[in-house]
């Protein structure tokens, strides 16, 4: 057996069902006084907020790794090894791990631990990430921002399949023969990989025959429906059994449109505009702010009725086995995420089912 599946936890879900889960960086929020939350407390917030998680039935948790002063979350698996400890049923995740500076082997060994502490819950999303602050603090070259990451997923595939190694590359030094442990107990580790919109990282990504998730945070979701499509027929030339597709974008569940905007609008706003400021974008306004919360766009913000019906509407546009919701969004404070995680759970979840059945 190669490392190119492991069926089960990732399989197609089919046309009447789809998955609900969640995504956090650990967003630093601000205190009464407008300063910066201590990481630490960030950190056990977000524990609770994955308890809330698990309570209310979702599908799927995902920390995502940054290496910057606004995000709290730099090990994901040691953050989701204490999150097993405090759950019981809901899937453990990264989203994503910046696989392009760090090592394929402690990568499979860290989440390898994760899944026998978690009885079989964990799984891990492999990217290259949007942002490059884990290259300088590594001591790695942007130059070999590409090679990096297509040599470390070769290696990765072959760790993952849980046979004795052999690879030569030129990023690091060759196995030959070398079995790495601990191994999961019944499954192979299930991998998905992140892609932020082009047909080179969708092909790749079935190439591996891995499962791939969207990162859909502007525009309209139905515009990537080349991209699904191309990976549905990548994959079966291939010759690989058909994965899920998930998708991740922002948003954010209140008991009223009205009230999910407000509460959201002026935290959007602080991180569009800092995130814009680094990348060379315009600034943004609240027309932006509308336009992606509309009935096409790509935020997921409004009451549960709302934000159910756009998750409807991906289903049937782009056929996705699951909708990660990324619920953290810059500053916006504990207690409105925790009120969204709820409502993800017990009035969107069971609205979307119902909308699909019927």
């Amino acid at each position: 057996m190669t490392a190119a599946q492991a069926a089960g936890p990732t399989a197609p879900v089919g046309d009447d069902r789809i998955l609900l889960g969640l995504n956090t960086f650990g967003d630093v929020g601000e205190a009464p006084d407008g300063s910066p939350q201590p990481h630490a407390q960030v950190l056990r917030q977000l524990l609770e907020q994955a308890e809330l998680a698990d309570a209310v039935g979702l599908h799927a948790f995902g920390v995502g790794e940054h290496h910057r002063k606004d995000y709290a979350v730099s090990a994901p698996e040691v953050f989701l090894a204490a999150a097993a400890a405090r759950t019981t049923r809901i899937r453990l995740g990264s989203a994503v791990t910046v696989l392009s500076s760090d090592d394929p082997i402690r990568v499979f060994q860290r989440f390898s631990t994760v899944d026998a502490i978690s009885n079989g819950r964990a799984e891990v999303m492999l990217g290259r990430g949007s942002f490059i602050e884990s290259f300088p603090l590594f001591g790695l070259d942007l130059a070999d921002y590409e090679v990096l990451f297509e040599e470390k997923l070769e290696l990765f595939d072959k760790v993952r399949a849980q046979k004795p190694v052999h690879w030569e590359g030129r990023t690091r030094p060759g196995l030959a023969g070398l079995s790495v442990y601990p191994p999961l107990e019944h499954h192979l580790l299930p991998t998905w990989i992140g892609v932020g919109g082009t047909p080179e990282s969708v092909l790749r990504c079935a190439q591996y025959g891995y499962p791939i998730i969207f990162a859909i945070i502007g525009g309209q979701p139905r515009g990537f429906r080349p991209l699904a499509d191309l990976y549905r027929e990548a994959m079966a030339k291939y010759g690989h059994p058909m994965q899920q597709m998930a998708t991740h974008s922002p948003g954010h569940v209140a008991d009223t449109d009205d009230q999910a905007r407000e509460e959201l609008f002026p935290h959007w706003l602080k991180l569009r505009n800092k995130l814009g400021a680094e990348r060379g974008w315009g600034p943004a306004g609240r027309g932006e702010f509308d336009a992606l919360c509309s009935a096409e766009g790509a935020l997921y913000v409004g009451s549960p009725e709302t934000v159910a019906q756009k998750i409807v509407r991906l289903k049937r546009n782009l056929g996705v086995d699951r909708f990660d919701l990324k619920y953290s969004n810059g500053p916006l404070p504990h207690a409105a995420m925790m009120r969204s995680i709820e409502l993800m759970g017990t009035a969107v979840a069971p609205r979307v089912a119902e909308l699909l059945a019927g």
